[in-house]
């Protein structure tokens, strides 16, 4: 099976359930908290591995009590993580309101993966040596940038989830093969509202975009042209949160288990194992927690 290597952000989920958000200035009280290991990186690294991918994990923890649980979550994934560093910052949080709806707010605290601006020898072996490479914007651009160049010199398939959205070098974007922003982040990419025309936008120059719509889909693009709008599965959503690294870590396994190029064809099959894949996680609370596993999926599309 091809590897995917994941290089991004590993942080303990601080959760808070409540009926609203509170107003600026109010004071509510919540209806549940609790602790789940998080991170787009580390989501979207165990998604992959649910869905039998090969995976190692590149990133930073703090040498604390967070950091030792990620490391275990991850040992206990089966994902490899000799490529993570343990850092004199503490591990990275990220401090989630979740309201009755399912919808979330999200405030990140970087700590250990703020330190990731280099690449070591090994990371870059890792890379060099996967047929994928997943990345996100919670990591420092500097080493996203080192891991581009990396990855297109060593002909590996490249996938970015651009968020949170930041200022990026002049022609990143059209480095990379996959774009998957969910619609507020394309149309921020972009300037268009209109998530058709976003990802008309983020696709061209040969690259592949999909936007995610929550309920609505997804759009799929390539080389500048929409090929088609994927319903979503209608489910009852109870939390929303890491939602879409599901949906790209499925996705990215799924193409995984495809040899030779990505084609029209084996992008379109992974579309529907990462929207089932999503649509399951949304019904259950949680960030990893919340993730499918390969027979889940399958049940669902056999």
């Amino acid at each position: 099976m091809n590897r995917i290597a994941v290089l991004g952000s590993a942080n303990m989920d601080l959760v808070v359930r409540q009926t609203r958000l509170p107003q600026p200035g109010e004071t509510i009280f919540g209806t549940g908290f609790h602790t789940v290991p998080g991170g787009k990186g580390l989501n979207q690294a165990v998604a992959a591995a649910r869905l039998d991918g090969e995976v190692d994990f590149l990133g930073a923890v703090g040498a604390d009590a967070y950091g030792a649980q990620l490391r275990d979550v991850l040992a206990t994934e089966g994902i490899r993580s000799e490529g993570v560093a343990v850092s004199t910052e503490p591990t990275g949080t990220a401090h989630i309101s979740v309201v009755d709806s399912g919808e979330n707010s999200i405030v990140v605290v970087s700590g250990a993966n703020a330190t990731v601006t280099d690449l070591s020898a090994a990371q870059r072996a890792t890379i060099a040596g996967a047929a994928f490479l997943v990345m996100q914007c919670e990591l420092p651009v500097a080493v996203l940038v080192q891991a581009i160049a990396v990855a297109r010199e060593a002909g590996v398939f490249t996938v970015l989830t651009p968020a949170p959205v930041m200022p990026l070098p002049e022609g990143f974007l059209a480095s990379v093969d996959l774009v998957v922003p969910n619609q507020i982040e394309a149309e921020q990419l972009t300037g268009e509202s209109d998530p058709v025309r976003a990802a008309e936008s983020l696709s061209a120059g040969a690259t592949w975009a999909i936007v995610t719509l929550g309920a609505e889909g997804s759009v799929i693009a390539y080389n500048g042209e929409v090929l088609g709008l994927a319903p979503a599965r209608p489910v009852q959503a109870v939390d929303t949160t890491a939602a879409g690294d599901t949906f790209v870590g499925a996705l990215v396994a799924r193409l995984a288990l495809s040899t030779g190029a990505v084609t029209e064809e084996t992008m379109v099959d992974a579309l529907r194992w990462a929207t089932v894949a999503s649509s399951i996680s949304v019904t259950r609370v949680g960030a990893t927690t919340s993730m499918p596993t390969l027979t889940e999926v399958a049940a669902i599309l056999a």
